[in-house]
């Protein structure tokens, strides 16, 4: 078989040794891709993440609709994604209604390199989610090169270089810098509901290093976003229903929405790899900060009205109102703040044994360590009115009682403190073809909940050598276990359970990855990925999802499973663009603990 590897070599003045390995086993069970065709498909956020449904197995857009870029895997939801940068997690707004309200993600298009995402499976080395992990790397720059880019929707720009620090060829400093601006005002005015819309979202981040000498690199990366959006509603009018009966709802509108999101994130890395021909090590240190701010207010009044409307074909009152069935007023109020705070130190490293006359046995140990402290300040005042013929729901003769009424501070400090230790074992022998074994565990304690946990993890990858298809089987599985973070913990009602434990799965995933040419003039490569799944869950905190917003139950009450089949195809369907087909089939069941479900079999049915 014809195997393509494209690298670039570092320039010669840089006095650095370029090891180029490529190994029959690929991926890991992995999906990973350069940025270079990525970037072409089109996107109304603007954000790398709405992309990711055409790229990843078994993952589909939220239910914000085009203007979100949140994304579930394997009937997950938007909170059970890990998201890296340079091996530093991203955390994402906590307060989010709807995809009118979101701005611009971290993972900046034209910072980053190259990117690894799984949906599920994954190793011990990555963090406790129960869904998925994307893994990010941004550029180390070799040379000074920018790009502007301008439209309607908003625009951006960056600048990167490379320059070495005196006469000594170890000591280089680069830069990557990117502002954005996003603003969706144009689309949001072609919606249903009408108004002044005023979103604006910009961004500006930074990815540093500086080579201290041959064996150690100093690396920065920071992040500081915005996002405002303010909402003047006027009217609004609906009409549903079947050609001999329709209804109309329409409603007009008093007041105004602001919200306002500010996050900021700092971090730094000191790497040591030192030069050995065998058996190499490296160790990195880490550190960084997250913060963020979000306020979100409203006020608004809407006189609605819903009426029996004409529908009859050529009729003088098409579209007219025939009957008042009945209005009244809805009146929304919110003044929320939340204030969130998260620091954590971290230690990782690798250390490759190289064993066999010829190499063809390698351990690679990985391990790492990490403390994080979270410091939560929440204020909810949120209530809604509703008057129907001059009578507030729910009536009572004395008192206006409001519907839905929310007033809590809390106040929450915390310190997690999470450890792994992973061993991938790789033997080839000629013949007979090349074997990974991975196997890991993960640890982990949280002092709010006193909960620890010891997970572990394993992973098969086999190429047989013997076989004429260039085809490589995987069979992973492991506990994976989430801990809540805020949200989770918070109920409708405001209040916050502490005592919330990590909700679980047990993942168990069998795949293949076949690569083969077509073609008779040319032969052109193509790659068949495809997995089966299963996912026992236990220890769910249920929710429900309203747009983007996801409330949670705050109570570990449900269990279930699911279960599915992946595949995904990609090549040169059309000469000089690469092209990819995904087809997924999902079966997701869910017990609630106290619940009685109904059965019914096949007599009942035909009954």
């Amino acid at each position: 078989s014809t195997l393509k590897i494209d690298f670039n070599l570092v320039l010669e003045t840089s006095g650095l040794e370029v090891i180029i390995r490529e190994s029959i086993v690929r991926n890991n069970g992995m999906i990973r891709e350069k940025l270079d065709n990525l970037k072409l498909i089109p996107s109304t956020t603007g954000n790398f993440e709405s992309i990711l449904p055409h790229i990843a197995l078994g993952t589909s857009s939220g239910t914000g609709g085009e203007l979100s870029s949140q994304y579930n895997v394997r009937g997950g939801n938007y909170d059970e994604n890990l998201v890296f940068v340079n091996d530093f997690e991203v955390y994402r707004p906590q307060l989010l209604r709807s995809g009118q309200q979101e701005g611009l993600t971290f993972p900046n298009v034209d910072l980053i390199r190259d990117l690894s995402f799984s949906s599920g499976g994954f190793e011990a080395r990555y963090g406790d989610k129960l869904s998925s992990v994307l893994d990010i790397h941004y550029r180390r720059p070799d040379s000074l090169r920018g790009s502007v880019s301008m439209s309607l929707l908003g625009a951006s720009a960056h600048i990167e270089g490379s320059k070495q620090i005196g006469t000594n060829p170890y000591k280089r400093f680069t830069y990557l810098v990117g502002a954005r601006y996003k603003t969706n005002r144009y689309l949001l005015n072609s919606l249903q509901l009408e108004g002044e819309y005023v979103p604006d979202f910009a961004d500006i981040q930074t990815y540093l290093t500086y080579d201290i000498n041959k064996n150690w690199q100093l690396g920065a990366i920071g992040n500081y976003n915005t996002s405002v959006f303010r909402f003047v509603p006027l009217s609004r009018s609906t009409a549903t229903g079947l050609i001999d009966f329709s209804l109309r709802l329409s409603a007009n509108f008093q007041g105004q929405e602001v919200d306002n999101f500010k996050t900021g994130m700092g971090g730094v890395s000191l790497t040591y790899i030192p030069e050995r021909k065998k058996n190499p090590l490296f160790i990195k240190f880490m550190g960084s900060a997250y913060q963020s701010l979000e306020r979100e207010t409203f006020d608004i009044i809407s006189d609605y009205r819903l009426a029996l409307i004409e529908t009859g074909l050529g009729s003088e009152n098409q579209g007219k109102e025939l009957a008042l069935i009945g209005d009244g007023v809805q009146h929304t109020y919110a003044r929320n703040l939340l204030y969130l705070q998260v620091k954590n130190l971290e230690m990782k490293g690798g250390y490759e044994y190289q064993a066999g006359t010829n190499n063809e046995k390698t351990h690679f140990f990985q391990w790492g360590i990490k403390a994080q402290l979270e410091d939560i300040l929440d204020r909810i005042n949120d209530w809604e009115r509703l008057d129907s013929a001059l009578y507030s729901l729910p009536h009572t003769e004395k008192d206006i009682v409001l519907k839905n009424v929310i007033k809590t501070r809390n106040d929450l400090n915390s310190q997690r403190f999470s450890g792994y230790f992973q061993d991938e074992y790789t033997v080839q022998k000629p013949g007979l073809g090349e074997l990974r074994i991975s196997g890991g565990v993960r640890m982990a304690y949280w002092s709010l909940n006193r909960e620890f946990y010891f997970n572990p993890r394993a992973q098969v990858l086999y190429k047989p050598a013997k076989w004429d298809k260039d085809i490589t089987l995987r069979l992973a599985g492991g506990l994976y276990y989430q801990p809540p973070f805020y949200r989770e913990m918070r109920a409708p009602d405001g209040i916050v359970n502490t005592d919330l434990q990590s909700q679980k799965s047990a993942h168990v995933v069998a795949g293949m990855t076949w690569d083969f040419t077509r073609g008779k003039k040319q032969q052109v490569p193509y790659r068949l990925i495809s997995e089966v799944y299963y996912k026992k869950l236990w220890d769910q905190v249920i929710y429900d999802i309203d747009n983007v917003r996801i409330r949670y139950s705050g109570k570990n009450e449900a269990s279930g499973y699911i279960t599915g089949l992946d595949m995904r195809l990609n090549g040169e369907f059309v000469p000089g663009a690469e092209s990819w087909f995904n087809i997924s089939f999902l079966r997701a069941r869910e017990a609630i603990t106290g619940l009685q479900h109904q059965r019914r079999d096949k007599g009942q049915a035909e009954g």
